[in-house]
């Protein structure tokens, strides 16, 4: 079975290199929140809010605050000229209530609804769960229920991730190749499936 579903999924890529000319906009970074914000929600209390960041001067004090590919050690990613161009930062409001798995799940969902809309859109991200809180809540001036869960790096992709298929040590670690194309493993739906 073929659906456009499975080719924007399939093509929706986390991106590690991107083409700094290009910009989305806040009107389009917003549309993105947008598509998130109908999505389902854990006892529908739609506890996540966003910050959405597009204006240079306060991207380049997010970058540093970012982690990235932690499987790579002999690379910087992203490159210098090649950053994101924008970001937008999912928080959980807890004056709503409290953190608990099920809203960490809409977390989840959240992001890939935005990584969806953002390649249906031209655009790419790559999900960082690995970033200086406080430094995020000190630059946005987040209040003290506002707590920073997952900040999605965002631009026009400079970079076409390939999946594959896990090989037969059975690693899941992407990589990049001599010619600094990324893989991305992927174990095969017969193996999933229960």
């Amino acid at each position: 079975m073929n659906s456009d579903i499975f080719a924007l999924t399939y093509e929706a890529r986390s991106v590690r290199v991107f083409d700094e000319e290009r910009l989305p906009s806040k009107e389009l970074l917003c549309h993105f929140v947008d598509c998130a914000r109908v999505t389902p929600s854990a006892g529908n209390m739609q506890v996540l809010k966003y910050k959405v960041c597009c204006d240079a001067d306060t991207v380049k004090q997010l970058r540093p605050l970012t982690r990235w590919a932690g499987y790579i050690k002999d690379k910087k990613l992203p490159p210098d000229g090649k950053e994101p161009t924008a970001f937008i930062v999912i928080c959980h409001d807890k004056s709503i209530g409290a953190v608990t798995p099920f809203t960490q799940m809409d977390v989840g969902i959240a992001a890939q609804t935005v990584n969806l809309a953002a390649r249906e859109a031209g655009f790419a991200l790559c999900m960082i769960g690995s970033f200086d809180k406080d430094g995020v809540r000190k630059l946005f001036d987040l209040e003290d229920d506002l707590e920073p869960q997952l900040v999605l790096a965002i631009g026009a992709p400079a970079e076409e991730p390939v999946i594959c298929s896990v090989d037969e040590t059975g690693s899941i670690k992407y990589f990049r190749d001599s010619a600094d194309i990324h893989f991305v493993p992927k174990r095969s739906l017969e193996e999933i499936l229960l």
